[in-house]
Parts: C-alpha cells; sequence; structure tokens
C-alpha cells in the first residue's frame, strides 16, 4: 500500500564530502578504494565509525528529503552530481519527446523466467555448446542490449519480492522459497511497483510465477495489480508432486506408493495434493483457487492460460489511452519433459530442460508479435530476465551448463548473475552490450522514472534499487552502480565493488582471510586471494559498516506469518 510518506519523497542531494568524514573527488564511479596520501583531502578512514555513518543518513532525509538509497550510492551520486544532474536533463527531454510522439508513456511488459545460468540463452555461439537454440532470445540480444552483470537475489521468492519492491528482501523479511505450506509472505505495507505505476495512471496486470507468500495480503490484487493469475508456490511441486514425479526420482516418498506401509502413523504429515497453487483474481475482489490438484497436466493448463491472458492483456490495452505495466513471470521452463503428455520436444539436447527453454522461446516471440501487430513495440520497453542461476540439485533434468560456479541458493557468481536483456525498439540501442553492475531491484527505480512514478516511492524505508534509465537510452558505461551487496537468507554473504569481490561468509576473524576475488581474472571464484588484497580490507569492511548502519535506523521487518489461502475461495469450499 502506499502510504502519505510514500508519495510525498523526492530523491535527496546530501553533500558527502562537506562532513570531511568521505573524500571529495570525482573519477570513475567510486575511487574509494584507492585512497590517495596527499595530506589533508580526506580524514583517516578509522574515523569513519557507525556512529557518524547514522548521523549522516539521518541528515540526508531530514524533513521527508527524498528517497533513503543505500549509501553506497550516495556517495557514488555525490561524485557525479553535476555530470549526472546534466545527463539527467537530456534524459527528460528525449522521454518527453517519447511520449509526445506516442501520445502516452511507454508500455513496461516485464518477462522473467526461473533458473537459468548466464550464457544458456542469447549467445548463439554457446546454444550449440549446450545443444538448445533460441532464436527469439538471439533476436532480442541481436535487436536489443545484453546484460553481461544482471544481479538478482540466490533464489527465487527473495529475487521476486526485490523486484516488487526495490528492496532487498531481507528489509520485508521475505528471505526463504515458499514452499507449501509456509504460511508466510510478502507484507502488505510494502510498496510495489504496480503500486507506484498504478497511481500515474498505468493499467496493471500479472500473469505466470508470483510466489511471494501464501497468506492473506500477499497477494498480487491485493498489492497493485488490477488483474492476475498466479502461483502461490513454483512449478517443482505441480511438476513432481506426484506419482510421475516419484517414477522419475525427482520427488520420494509423497504419494501412499511410496510410504511406509507398516509404520507410519502420522497420515497429515503430508499436505493434501489438492492444496492450492494458483489463484486468480481481480483487484477488489476475492482470490479463487485455480488447479485442481498436483498434477502435470494441471501444470501444463496453467501455463497454457497463463500465456492466454498475457497476449489478451496486451491487445486489450494497446489502443488505450493510458499506458500498461504487465508481468509475464513464466512459470516455468518445465524440467518434467513434454514427453510425458505425448508431445515430442525438438532440441538438440533432448531433455525436459531443453524442450521447456525451446517452448518458452515460441511463446516469447509470439508477444513480440503481437506486440508488433498492435503498433506498441516502440513504446514497449521489454525486460527479460531470469529469476537466479540453475537449479543444479536435480541435474541432469536441468543442465549445470555455467560459465560461472555455483547455482541456485548459492552466492557465488553462477547463483546470482543471470541472462538478462532489454528490449525498446528505437530507443535502446541494437545489438548494444552492458558492462555495467545492475541489480535486480533497480528495475523497480527505472520503472518508477519511465513511468513519471519517482514521487510515489516511498520516503520512509531504504530503497535498494537505483534509477538505470542512463543506461538503457544512452548504453554502455552510463550505469550508476558499481557495486552489489549478496545475501543468501537472512546472512549478508558477498559484496562486489567494481570488478572486486568479497566472500563474508568463511572470513576468520581477526585478519582478513583468502576471500577476495577478481571477477575479470577468476569469473568462477575458485583462487581466493588475501596479500593482494590487503589494501581492500579496510575499504570492504567499512562499505559493510556503513550498508548493515542503516539497519539501526530503518529495522529489518520479522517474517510476516499468518494462516495459510486466507483470502483465497478453495475448491469445494462452501463460500
Amino acid at each position: 500500500m502506499i502510504s502519505t510518506e510514500a508519495t510525498a519523497g523526492r530523491r535527496c542531494s546530501i553533500s558527502w564530502a562537506s562532513t570531511g568524514i568521505f573524500p571529495k573527488r570525482v573519477g570513475t564511479l567510486d575511487k574509494h578504494l584507492q585512497p590517495t596520501e596527499r595530506k589533508g583531502q580526506f580524514m583517516n578512514p578509522k574515523f569513519t565509525t557507525l556512529v557518524g555513518v547514522i548521523i549522516l543518513l539521518m541528515a540526508s532525509v531530514a524533513h521527508g528529503e527524498g528517497i533513503v538509497y543505500d549509501t553506497e550510492y550516495q556517495l557514488v551520486r555525490e561524485q557525479y552530481a553535476e555530470v549526472w544532474s546534466d545527463e539527467d536533463a537530456g534524459l527528460d527531454e528525449r522521454l518527453a519527446e517519447l511520449e509526445a510522439k506516442h501520445g502516452k508513456k511507454p508500455n513496461i511488459v516485464y518477462f522473467m523466467w526461473d533458473d537459468a545460468a548466464y550464457g544458456r540463452v542469447g549467445h548463439p555461439m554457446l546454444s550449440k555448446v549446450t545443444g538448445m537454440d533460441t532464436p527469439t532470445f538471439d533476436r532480442i540480444a541481436d535487436e536489443g542490449m545484453t546484460f553481461t552483470r544482471m544481479y538478482t537475489e540466490p533464489s527465487c521468492t527473495p529475487t521476486r519480492v526485490a523486484t516488487l519492491t526495490g528492496r532487498h528482501p531481507i528489509r520485508s523479511g521475505l528471505t526463504q522459497v515458499v514452499f507449501p505450506v509456509h504460511a508466510i509472505g510478502m507484507p502488505n505495507e510494502e510498496v510495489t511497483i504496480a503500486e507506484v505505476l498504478k497511481e500515474e495512471g498505468y493499467s496493471t496486470g500479472f500473469f505466470g510465477k508470483y510466489h511471494v507468500g501464501d497468506i492473506d495480503g500477499s497477494y498480487p490484487h491485493q498489492n497493485g495489480f488490477d488483474e492476475c493469475l498466479f502461483t502461490i508456490y513454483n512449478q517443482f511441486g505441480s511438476q513432481f508432486f506426484n506419482k510421475d514425479g516419484e517414477d522419475i526420482g525427482l520427488t520420494i516418498g509423497f504419494t501412499e506408493d511410496q510410504q511406509d506401509r507398516l509404520y507410519t502413523l502420522d497420515k497429515n504429515f503430508r499436505h493434501k495434493s489438492t492444496i492450492p497453487w494458483a489463484a486468480e483474481a481481480k483487484a477488489g475482489e476475492k482470490a479463487k483457487q485455480y488447479n485442481k490438484d498436483f498434477s502435470y497436466e494441471e501444470q501444463l493448463r496453467y501455463v497454457e492460460d497463463v500465456h492466454e491472458r498475457s497476449i489478451n492483456y496486451i491487445k486489450r490495452n494497446a489502443d488505450a489511452e493510458d499506458p500498461f505495466f504487465m508481468c509475464y513471470w513464466f512459470h516455468g521452463p518445465n524440467v518434467a519433459g513434454t514427453h510425458r503428455l505425448g508431445r515430442v520436444g525438438d532440441s538438440s539436447i533432448a531433455n525436459g530442460d531443453g524442450d521447456g527453454f525451446i517452448e518458452m522461446d515460441r511463446k516469447l516471440k509470439e508477444m513480440l508479435q503481437v506486440l508488433k501487430d498492435e503498433g506498441i513495440e516502440e513504446n514497449t520497453l521489454v525486460i527479460v530476465m531470469a529469476d537466479n542461476g540453475p537449479m543444479l540439485e536435480v541435474f541432469p533434468t536441468m543442465a549445470g551448463f555455467g560459465i560461472y560456479r555455483g547455482g541456485k541458493g548459492a552466492f557465488t557468481e553462477g547463483g546470482v548473475r543471470v541472462p538478462a536483456f532489454a528490449y525498446w525498439p528505437g530507443t535502446i540501442e541494437a545489438g548494444s552490450v552492458a558492462g555495467d553492475i545492475i541489480h535486480v531491484t533497480d528495475l523497480y527505480t527505472t520503472f518508477a522514472r519511465l513511468g513519471g512514478g519517482m514521487d510515489n516511492i516511498p520516503t520512509d524505508r531504504v530503497i535498494d534499487g537505483v534509477d538505470q534509465t542512463a543506461l538503457l537510452i544512452n548504453g554502455d558505461a552510463h550505469g550508476r552502480r558499481d557495486w552489489v551487496h549478496i545475501y543468501t537468507g537472512p546472512v549478508l554473504a558477498a559484496t562486489v565493488k567494481q570488478q572486486f569481490k568479497r566472500h563474508w561468509i568463511g572470513e576468520r576473524p581477526g585478519l582478513a582471510g583468502s576471500s577476495f576475488f577478481d571477477l575479470y581474472k577468476d569469473p568462477r571464484e575458485e583462487h581466493g586471494m588475501m596479500a593482494q588484497f590487503l589494501w581492500a580490507w579496510e575499504p570492504f569492511d567499512t562499505m559493510k559498516a556503513r550498508h548493515l548502519a542503516l539497519v539501526e535506523k530503518y529495522p529489518n521487518t520479522p517474517t510476516l506469518r499468518g494462516k495459510p489461502f486466507e483470502g483465497i475461495e478453495l475448491i469445494g469450499s462452501s463460500e
């Protein structure tokens, strides 16, 4: 929900250098990792105490001056205040020209799917290596922008919460993947990007894998979306919590056929196969359970309905007076294998994973064609990306390919660095490649900027996402982030600054360990270093302290718990 405070804020501008605690210098983004020896230019970093940082942060948001960004952005923005101000003026002119040309602000389509390693799609040469051709992804890369350093959270629920709120999920208490029946969810007090854009007149639709809670108040139609067909959980249960899943070895002991027939006493230990994993709703109405059971047939019926409703939503809103924001979060790819229902796949890789990607590629092609046929592709930004790295635990059903080490759930690059693209004909340079760091929370603030909704972003909490409109429109090296903090669950596990990364997990007390990595030279994080990075020991420590200091003033929300499925009309209920 949008509060009074949320609608009053504007971005603040504070002179960090004027405090004397941080250096005043302008260069290639943040130069604090390379301190100068010139006398009097800045104070010793040892004076950068947590207390001092908190005082500065309080000053930066005094009298509700603006959005409370994480401290790293505040520092970088101070260095680039004049440059970015000039660039923003040019961006405003460009966006005004586009709005005058098309008669409204840009539509935004956000297509996200599950579990993919960087390089899995959009790179034809690598596609031949992995035996899986995805021509639509290749076309998007050829005609749009490829992000080479798109960071997400390590798993699906946290990434989706981060996208919706523009905040690391630890701030809203939802740091774990929601499975049946965890009875947790995203707090309704969070201000989603759908609510931000809706305040500016956008129509909003959600179709696909939502997966941010199974309790009342967390569902999409309660958080800014006008209409939705959404999942409560992920697709693992709908594919494998059944006899078929047991037959192929990806579920053990769920059905009665695999339970101990002599000594099983508790008949309620397993959840019923008829529990809701998907629902549909419109804003202001009660949601209704969609799925009938945990069967693969229901899984594929859902995938087809999501696609059909997404296509129809675009067609219905193409000629509307107001723009639209649509999340098509693909409920897949299906890794169970389309052959189970008599459908023949045609990927060289010859398994459910490959066939699922190819089916998704076809659906993406159809969606892009509809945008073109409706005459709105030049006024529609399309973001296409995975939510995290591959689920290595189900190899070989899901391929383990990856340039980077690790997969879903890991804080190494393989878990959080994903394939991602932006497509906006006439605005984004065709075939462009961005080496800038971008985090999934940045989409929140970027969408808000494009939709004219920056004033709707709340100012009573920390916003981790930064506006990356300049990167989209002006291209490579125009990003506004050179760092990212990586959480795994509620733990700050690693921090990336420029091309360097430090693992916090496994650090030894008293002296920095071999936990520093040069991601250009060691992208798989296999050769941790220490001596070579003693210069970076304190700067990384201080960077971490600045980040955590915000929590003292803006405490993280505890995990919200409730009664599962409340607010959903269940099949067979008397309501």
